[in-house]
């Protein structure tokens, strides 16, 4: 029983994070958003919040993993640290690019994000290999938001 109330709530925190990210995100037609010049491979705006959602929920179970092997070791709490610190950089990236509208602040963010990732599925695959795997979607999905972050930061100069 223990197990599933530390994976309901990593993957609680995990979408409560996301749900805070929303906050910033604009109503269409809200902000200039809407109107950025966007590379043609944009993808549609409702697809976000599904991935999102589904990532979330990857990284609150990798998380329950990694907690999983016992708070005691040093390295779960090394991988604990830089997985907050991901996550805050997460809800940093809304911020800086939606609240600040500001596709340089958000592109340093994403940067420093996707470096924090992979600095937790490093240290996470010191405890558990599968948690550092759910992570990947997570990597490749940053990897593609950063592209597309620099990508409108080039088209909107």
């Amino acid at each position: 029983m223990n197990k599933i109330v530390t994976l309901a709530l990593c993957i609680g925190l995990c979408l409560a994070v996301g749900f805070a990210g929303s906050a910033f995100t604009p109503e269409p037609g809200s902000w200039y958003y809407t109107t950025l010049n966007k590379p043609s491979w944009n993808p549609p705006d409702w697809l976000f919040p599904p991935v999102w959602t589904i990532l979330f929920i990857m990284m609150g179970t990798a998380l329950a993993k990694v907690l999983g092997a016992g708070w005691e070791k040093n390295e779960v709490k090394a991988g604990v640290v830089l997985f907050a610190i991901q996550l805050i950089l997460n809800l940093g990236w809304s911020a800086s690019f939606f609240g600040m509208q500001s596709p340089l602040a958000g592109l340093v963010v994403i940067a420093l994000l996707w470096m924090f990732i992979v600095m937790t599925m490093v240290a996470f695959s010191r405890v558990s290999k599968p948690a550092s795997l759910l992570l990947v979607p997570y990597l490749c999905w940053v990897s593609f938001a950063s592209y597309l972050n620099f990508t409108i930061l080039q088209l909107n100069p």
